[in-house]
This record gives structure tokens, sequence and C-alpha cells, in this order.
């Protein structure tokens, strides 16, 4: 059976069952899109206010500019309301948006095939469940699609088109043009946990809640550092308070429970406490931040200290690094000296740039007195905030003149706990090797992985393109040496990372085929 309906037929039209805040975006970017919709829902009167809310935003849309009036009228004719299910008969593509439930969802799409004809593609908007499961309740699952949309619809441009283990390509083929029509971008994956979006997310909180376990840094640190000095928007815990734990906590639960276990997706007990304390977030007033107004309160900025060491030694261990800091240190000009030598003189200030190593470690191997020996992040910017790293034997005053040099370039300073890998490094390189890891499984193709992560999640480049402009070399080595010093195997190398480096590929680079 041939699943290709022609978009452009005069009687093409798409059904909605379900008019909450999916099922409502979804018919406003398809009216929007050129589309007749037919829309229902169990409650009383909820389709009339789903189709009247999203007259009342393309309305507000025509008013702003962002399309003609004559357009924004036309979109609300072709919206539709029906009293049941039997009022989808004739319709070439159902989009089902009800409860997160199985049994529920898979009751609905037994009762659909019973109304609409043979060639309609059926597609679940589910964020969690699986595609082959909700399709096994259908005689033709072929035709069964996973269709993800992202809350809300209207402005996150981008959907998650889904195959399912019996999926014919053709139902994928025909969404992913739907998709485009509706001014969003589809990316293809595979019927896995977490689909591709939440699933290549899964690094960026759970790497911030490992830091957090380890005492490594305070929630308002790792948030300074992934702004200033990674450029994301957010914060990984400023994003759990604005969810809510009530949400992103089971999430990670339910994933890590869907992989068997895999060290990668292991959540952390500091989220279930708090979930069990009802520090929700936002929601409750206080989360990883307490809330006045909405507004978070946070600590202010330490003051920057006075204290500047005399002379300043930088490690060429690894000569981008050193490179980095030099050029830095260079829009100084107070006196401060380098020293020349490989071997730094008995005053100077030691800087380290390890790469997934702590600053103990990295001292040590070099002969370095370790109280004389500050280690400094190179791999993110240095210019907005530069993480610095204290080793147990770094004396006060090599801590404060450390603080107070790099504070005298203009930029803000975080000083943190000896770790392995910083905290940008940790969350960086898990990010990319987790985007690795999904191009390594097959699950979608380079470019679909970065413009999930760029346009689902917001981050500030895809995994893949991020760990090139990292230098893919330099995130391997990170990865490396943080699984070899703490033995824990959430940081292995995807093959992926690792044959990339090895033959100087770029990380969206395919597998060549013969």
């Amino acid at each position: 059976m041939t699943v290709a309906p022609d978009l452009d037929a005069p009687d093409f039209a798409i059904g909605i069952v379900g008019a909450g805040a999916m099922g409502r975006g979804i018919a406003q970017v398809a009216a929007a899109g050129g589309f007749d919709i037919r829309i229902t829902d169990a409650a009383p009167d909820a389709a009339e206010a789903s189709v009247s809310f999203a007259s009342q935003m393309l309305r507000r849309a025509a008013d702003k500019g962002r399309m003609m009036p004559e357009e924004a009228e036309a979109a609300i004719t072709r919206m539709t309301v029906v009293p049941d299910i039997a009022g989808l008969a004739g319709c070439a593509v159902v989009i089902e948006a009800i409860v997160e439930d199985l049994d529920v969802k898979r009751q609905m799409f037994a009762d659909l095939e019973d109304v609409v004809s043979a060639s309609c593609i059926l597609a679940t908007n589910t964020s969690s469940l699986s595609v082959t499961a909700i399709a096994s309740a259908c005689e033709n699952p072929e035709r069964v699609t996973g269709f993800h949309f992202f809350n809300p619809v209207p402005l996150m441009r981008v959907v998650e088109v889904i195959a399912g283990q019996r999926t014919q390509a053709d139902a994928c083929e025909a969404l992913s043009a739907i998709a485009e029509r509706f001014g969003h971008k589809p990316v293809r994956a595979k019927d896995t946990p977490g689909f591709l979006v939440n699933h290549a997310g899964r690094a960026y909180a759970t790497e911030a809640l490992a830091i957090l376990g380890d005492g490594i840094a305070e929630p308002v640190d790792v948030d300074r550092i992934m702004r200033d000095a990674a450029g994301f928007r957010m914060g990984p815990f400023e994003l759990f308070d604005l969810t809510g734990l009530d949400v992103s906590h089971p999430v990670m639960e339910s994933i890590f429970e869907q992989f068997y276990a895999d060290p990668r997706y292991r959540p952390s007990p500091e989220t279930r406490r708090r979930l069990s304390a009802g520090l929700l977030g936002r929601k409750s007033g206080a989360g990883f931040y307490r809330y006045t107004d909405d507004k978070p309160e946070t600590p202010p900025e330490p003051p920057a200290p006075d204290a500047r060491p005399e002379r300043v030694w930088v490690s060429g261990a690894e000569a981008d690094g050193r490179a980095r800091v030099l050029d830095r240190l260079a829009t100084l000009n107070v006196g401060i000296e380098l020293e020349d030598g490989e071997t730094p003189s008995k005053a100077a200030l030691c800087l380290t740039t390890p790469l997934g190593a702590d600053a103990t470690t990295s001292a040590v191997r070099q002969g370095l007195n370790p109280a004389r020996t500050v280690a400094i992040d190179t791999v993110v910017g240095l210019d907005k905030r530069v993480t610095l790293m204290a080793n147990p034997l770094t004396t006060r005053a090599t801590r404060e003149g450390a603080c107070g040099l790099f504070a005298a370039t203009g930029a803000k300073v975080t000083l943190i706990a000896d770790s392995p890998g910083f905290v940008a490094q940790r969350i960086l390189a898990a990010i990319v090797n987790l985007g690795c890891a999904i191009a390594q499984a097959g699950i979608a193709v380079p470019d679909d992985i970065d413009d999930a992560v760029r346009l689902g999640l917001g981050y500030p480049q895809g995994p893949l393109d991020l760990g090139d402009s990292l230098g893919a070399g330099r995130v391997l080595t990170v990865l490396e040496n943080l699984r070899d010093a703490t033995g824990d195997p959430r940081y292995r190398p995807s093959p992926w990372l690792r044959r990339r480096v090895q033959l100087g590929l770029s990380l969206k680079s395919p597998d060549a085929i013969a």
C-alpha cells in the first residue's frame, strides 16, 4: 500500500484530534499553511475555543505585519469544528494531540482506523511514547508516524517526523512536505526514547547535575559559566526552574530506564530530593533559585580582588590553550611579565590549561608547585567570563592574584573547586558526545541532529557543529581524561567522534558509500 497523498488536491484536508495547547497550535500553523483543517475534542466546547484562540492569534499576526489581513481571514475560514472523529472520515492526514497515555492513544488510533480511508496517514504528536507501540494497535501500522511539535507551535518552528518500526517511508515524506508548508523545519528520526530533541538534550541537564553532585560549583556559578562563557541563552538550572522538576525529573528517569540504565542518561538524586520537597521551580516559588514576583533571587557577583601577581608563567603543555591565555593577558598594561623559560620562577603564578584533567593532576604531571598553580579553562571564550580552578594546596594569595589578574582584563571570574574538566568542558563535551552517539546509531542524519537541537532546544550550535568549532580532537581528549579520572563509563567517547578525529574529518561527515 502506498501512502502518498496529493497535498494540492482540492479535497485535501487535515484532521486534528485534541484541541488543547498543542492541537490549537497545530491548527493555526496548518491553516496558515493553506490546508483545510477539521478539529475535534472529546471535551464540550474545547474545539470551538481552540478555533477561537487560533483565530485571535492569526489576526494578531496580521496586526503585527507578519501576514496580510486577507491571508489571516482566509486561514480562519479553513478551520472547521466537527463533533467527533466521524467528522474526520474524508481527511488525508489525521494528527492526534490528546493525553500522553499509551493505552488511550492506542484506542484512539484503533478507532480512527475504523473511520478514515485506507490511505490516510495517522500521526501522533506524542513527545515521549513509542510510535511503534501506538501503531501496534492498528491493522495498518505502516501509515502511523510520529509528528512531534513543540510548544508554542507557531514559535517553535521545528517538528520531528518519527518513523516507527513498520512505518512506510512515503508517510514520512508526506509529513515532511506538509511541515514545510506549515513553515516548520522537519527533522527525521527513528523511534527511540526521547526521539531526537529530548534525547540530545539529556547531556546539558544531566552533566550539570553531576557537577552539582560532585560539589564543584553552585547552580548560579554553573549558569553564569554556561551563559557568559559558552553562549547559552539559559543556564541548565535556570532551565530546570522554568520547566519545573515535576516535568523534568520524570523525563530523565523515563529515558534512563528506556535505555536500560545507560550511564550517559543517569539522573541525579538531587532532583528527586528537590521534587519530594516541592522545590519545583518558578511554579512553586522556589527551585534552584527563589523567586519574588516571578524573578529569581541571585547572589551578587563576588568583588574582584585587588591583588595582582608580579610574574605569570603559562604552561605550554596544551599549545592552543597557552596561546589563548597569552592573547588575553596581552590586553593588560600593568607590568605583568610572562616567564619565557620552560621552568617558572619561584615567584610566578603558574597557569595550566588542562583538557578534562583537574588542577592537581596538571600541576603534579608538570612538576609545578601546587601552592602557586591555578588552572584556567580555555575551551570557551575568555572575554566575558573566565573559569579558574584551584587545587587543595593553592594558597589564598595565589587564588586572589589569579582572580584579580583576569578581572583586570574586563572579564567576570568564577573560581570553582578542583574538578576534571571544569564546568563548560564537561557539559560541552557531553553534548557533543551524545550528538555523535545519535549519529553513530543512525537515529538521524547529522544536519537533522544539529537543526533539531538548535531550533528545538535553543542551543547556540547543534552538537556536531559545536564539536567542530571546539575542535573534535580537544573534545575527545576531554572525554578520555574524564573517563580515566573518574572511571565513569558515561564519558566513553562515541566511535563516531573517535574515528573522525583519527581521520581528520568534520563531525558532520557521513560514512562514505562505495
